[in-house]
């Protein structure tokens, strides 16, 4: 059961962002799939993976120190892009 509602929160995460970020600046897409990958897809993918390991390798302490390895790999990578998205100089607009 708990899987299934991690799924169905990151599909939906992913979901959500790809609708907002369709038809958008590089800038805002950037922006929305930073958010997302802090917000939706670190915890729930790092833990998914984690507990599957786990139960294939059936250590508990193999499924939280794969999470503790993960969660912050897949977060930054968020955050980077996140602050690459903030700070990124939209060259679309052409100024006068």
């Amino acid at each position: 059961m708990a899987i299934g509602v991690a799924i169905l929160v990151l599909l939906l995460g992913v979901t959500v962002a790809y609708q907002l970020s369709v038809g958008k600046s590089n800038k805002r897409k950037k922006v929305v799939w930073g958010i997302t990958f802090m917000v939706a897809v670190a915890p729930f993918f790092s833990w998914l993976v984690g507990v599957a390991y786990g139960v294939s390798v059936g250590s508990g302490f193999a499924a939280g120190g794969l999470m503790v390895i993960l969660f912050p790999v897949i977060f930054l990578g968020g955050l980077i892009t996140l602050l690459i998205g903030i700070f990124a100089k939209d060259k679309g607009m052409i100024e006068k």
